[in-house]
């Protein structure tokens, strides 16, 4: 991967199989992927993340995008 850290990627998948899925018997794949999906909701719109000033990662990137925003103005 030319030197690149997959921490971030690794970190998200960690989370999502001690959180949701680690030890569960689905009664069908679409059961498995509906879990799935929506954990990663969760991770991404509500779990706040330390590494990024205690907001999560939705919030972080609006509130990048509005920073970016008012510089170009």
């Amino acid at each position: 991967m030319g030197g690149r850290s997959n921490a971030p990627t690794e970190s998200l998948w960690g989370s999502l199989k001690v959180a949701r899925v680690h030890g569960v018997h689905f009664p069908t794949r679409r059961a498995a992927m509906d879990e799935v999906v929506d954990w990663i909701a969760f991770y991404n719109h509500r779990r706040l993340h330390s590494t990024l000033a205690y907001v999560s990662p939705m919030q972080f990137e609006k509130n990048w995008l509005a920073d970016q925003l008012r510089r170009a103005a």
